[in-house]
C-alpha cells in the first residue's frame, strides 16, 4: 500500500489481544486483500506459517474458478488461507501484517488498478469469537488512527473456501520476474523482511 496512506509503522501497529488463539495447535485464518498472488507471498516467509493456500471465498462453488471471479459479477473475493502453529505465531501478528503491509484496507472494492469486488478487503471469520478479535482489532487501530482514512474492510462469515488453480499456488515464488510480481508483490515481501525480521522463518 502506499505509505501515503498510514500514520503509524507496520511495526508500531497496536497489538491484538489474540491469548485465546494461543497454544492451540493448528489453526487457519481467511483473508481477502486484493491479488492472491501478492498476499500469499507475504506470509509464506513467517515463522509459524505452515501453509498458505490461494484461493476463493465468499460464493458458490459453480463461481470458484479464475475466470468467472475475474468478471467481478461473483460473490467470490481472491483470498489466502493462512495455516499457522499458534504455539508460534498468533492471529493477532497476521492481522497486524495483514492491515500493516499486505494490502490497504482504506480502498473500498480495489487494490490499486485492480478494480472490482473480488478484490475487497475482508476476512472470513470462523466463528464468533474470530469474529470479535478482528473487530476490536479494527476498532483499535482506528482508536489508534493507524491510517488515514476510515477501513472499510468487511468481516463476512466463512462458509466455504475453495483453493484456486494450481498455476496460482506459490505464484510469486515461481514468477519473480513476473512484472505485477515485481512490481506489486516483491515491495511489500522486503516490507515484512523489514519491520517484522524477528518473524522470519530462519531458512530464508
Amino acid at each position: 500500500m502506499p505509505d501515503s496512506v498510514l500514520s503509524l509503522l507496520p511495526n508500531d501497529f497496536p497489538e491484538a489481544n489474540d491469548d485465546a488463539f494461543l497454544n492451540r495447535g493448528v489453526r487457519h485464518l481467511v483473508l481477502a486483500g486484493g491479488c492472491f498472488w501478492c498476499t500469499e507471498a507475504v506470509y509464506r516467509q513467517l515463522d509459524g506459517v505452515l501453509d498458505v493456500v490461494s484461493g476463493y471465498a465468499g460464493g458458490s462453488a459453480d463461481t470458484a474458478n479464475y475466470d468467472a471471479v475475474c468478471t467481478g459479477t461473483t460473490d467470490h473475493a481472491e483470498a489466502i488461507r493462512i495455516e499457522y502453529d499458534s504455539q508460534l505465531i498468533g492471529p493477532g501478528t497476521l492481522l497486524k501484517v495483514f492491515f500493516g503491509i499486505a494490502h490497504d484496507p482504506t480502498q473500498l472494492n480495489r487494490q490499486g488498478h485492480d478494480q472490482g469486488r473480488q478484490y475487497r478487503s475482508a476476512v472470513f471469520y470462523q466463528d464468533q469469537t474470530e469474529q470479535q478479535l478482528v473487530s476490536d482489532y479494527i476498532a483499535l487501530l482506528e482508536q489508534n488512527a493507524a491510517f488515514k482514512a476510515p477501513i472499510v474492510t468487511s468481516l463476512e462469515p466463512l462458509t466455504e473456501f475453495y483453493p484456486a488453480e494450481n498455476y496460482h499456488q506459490n505464484y510469486a515464488a515461481i514468477n519473480p520476474n513476473q512484472p505485477y510480481i515485481a512490481a506489486v508483490a516483491q515491495p511489500k515481501v522486503a516490507k515484512v523482511q523489514h519491520f517484522f525480521k524477528h518473524r522470519l522463518k530462519k531458512d530464508l
